[in-house]
């Protein structure tokens, strides 16, 4: 298909920046891909020992216990482009000098944990600037087909790395797949340097016009992390979901991340298999992004949470330990519907969370999906060790399957819908176009009917506090109490009949 037609079936590609966010988007989760593959067999064979592994992955891990939060700050308040910058350049200088060791000498297990601590760092400040700077690029019509798009672009960059990184590193030095890593990441900073939207401060904006236009001082960090902490828990779909990844990320990662290379190092042939599993689960997610383009589910939230709950196959699949084609099938499923859950997510956060706070709200989503998966490193090897590598597999399948059945309770993730027209309808209400920047007038006809038929299919969204009424109208609805009716449940009320 040509240039012309690719932009007449997928209209946000003619916006500039965000085809420069795609080529950055591609080739850092290629570098990634090195990454995956080469840290895991760097230390196993500087160590030969599964518990080392445990502690390497999880000082890589651990930052995010902090510098989530930092980085939702810092991308609320500064372009989140140059957050990513600061972001790359750590997670280069971690890899690349954690290479460099490798092919030079035999780094110490310290020196080994304190390199990827500093990658970690940078993976922590990347995540919530990474999902602030989207929904300031592109017009909120095109957010699904911007997100399915995007991550479909990352996800073929991190297969094609872990593929590439697999076979370099049994051919050669694992050493050699982390200097790469090292070196694609520096290469991202001219293309993101060259972004030019999502520099405007939304959060100066929305202050400067809920204070009549006079602009007011930059709020401490703490007031800022308590704004943001107080958005993110009113949302009873958010704070469920994301307690639900807690527990699934800690049982996944150790099962998987820790004893997955352990696995196919003694049953399924190395460096080069696990590779395989690794781009085989990337490619899986590939098409669960083009499945993502034209499908939404009807219960978004409630599909979030079962593809939660089927993360399971992962470690039963090596639990088990299938052949290395049977694994792999396994991996490119549920590759597929991750990916679907996590155009979901990405989507819904982007429309339902005020875009000033997006980058905060988004760093309490990634602390707390990630908070306990250092201590689902720490424990997987010693345990693999201690009662079998299989039954440690099977235990975290069912850990995972546990939360999700846990995360199902709650009324709100059972029973939010897709409802495309109530939410352009209360767009409306409220004075603001979806596909505009703070403090622009109401969608046209046109714009409505584009932002319904962009994918074909409806977005996700949930049920939301209505627009604020004027002070004229709040006096008369405040004068007339029985007309409204109120409903506790997660403290929304409902609109006067």
């Amino acid at each position: 298909m040509s240039r012309g037609g690719l932009i007449r079936r997928f209209p946000v590609l003619a916006i500039r920046d965000f085809r420069l966010l795609l080529a950055d988007r591609l080739i850092a989760p290629a570098s990634v891909g090195f990454s995956l593959v080469g840290v895991s067999f760097a230390v196993l064979k500087l160590t030969n020992s599964p518990t080392d592994l445990s502690y390497v992955l999880a000082a890589q891990i651990a930052p995010s216990l902090i510098f989530a939060l930092l980085g939702g700050v810092a991308a609320d308040r500064f372009p989140p482009q140059r957050v990513i910058i600061a972001a790359n350049l750590m997670m280069a200088l971690g890899e690349g000098t954690f290479g460099i060791l490798v092919l030079t000498g035999h780094p110490s297990l310290w020196a080994m944990m304190g390199l990827e601590a500093l990658t970690g760092s940078g993976i922590a400040i990347f995540y919530p600037a990474s999902q602030a700077l989207l929904p300031r690029l592109v017009p909120r019509s095109m957010l699904q087909e911007a997100s399915a798009i995007s991550r479909l672009v990352m996800n073929t960059g991190q297969m094609s790395g872990a593929a590439v990184a697999g076979l370099l590193v049994a051919a050669t030095s694992p050493g050699l797949a982390l200097l790469l890593c090292g070196i694609g990441m520096v290469s991202t900073v001219p293309l993101l340097l060259s972004i030019r939207g999502g520099r405007e401060s939304l959060r100066s904006g929305a202050a400067s016009e809920a204070a009549g236009g006079v602009s007011e001082s930059t709020p401490n960090m703490l007031t800022e992390l308590r704004e943001g902490w107080s958005e993110f828990r009113s949302h009873t779909w958010l704070w469920v979901i994301v307690a639900e990844f807690c527990v699934v990320m800690m049982a996944w990662y150790g099962a998987f991340s820790v004893l997955g290379p352990v696995v196919a190092r003694a049953h399924l042939g190395g460096a080069a298999a696990w590779g395989a599993i690794t781009a085989a689960d990337a490619f899986g997610l590939i098409t669960g992004g083009l499945v993502s383009l034209r499908f939404t589910p009807r219960r978004p939230m409630l599909f979030v949470v079962l593809t939660g709950g089927a993360v399971a196959i992962s470690p039963l699949s090596l639990a088990m330990i299938l052949p290395l084609a049977a694994i792999c099938a396994a991996s490119f499923g549920l590759g597929v519907f991750v990916e679907m859950m996590m155009v979901q997510w990405t989507v819904t956060m982007a429309r339902n969370i005020p875009p000033e706070k997006l980058a905060r709200v988004s760093s309490y989503d990634a602390l707390g999906s990630v908070m306990a998966m250092p201590a689902g490193a720490l424990i997987a090897g010693p345990l693999g060790a201690a009662i079998g590598t299989s039954r440690a597999e099977y235990a975290a399948a069912g850990v995972i399957v546990l939360a999700a059945a846990l995360a199902l309770i709650p009324r709100d993730i059972r029973t939010i819908r897709n409802d495309d027209a109530d939410r352009l309808h209360g767009a409306a209400a409220a004075g603001t176009d979806p596909g505009a920047g703070p403090g622009k007038g109401p969608p046209s006809a046109t714009e409505l009917r584009r932002s319904w038929s962009t994918n074909g299919t409806s977005a996700p969204t949930r049920p939301r506090t209505p627009p604020r009424a004027p002070a004229g109208r709040r006096s008369a609805l405040r004068s007339r109490p029985s007309q409204v009716r109120r409903r506790p449940r997660n403290g929304r009320s409902e609109r006067p009949s």
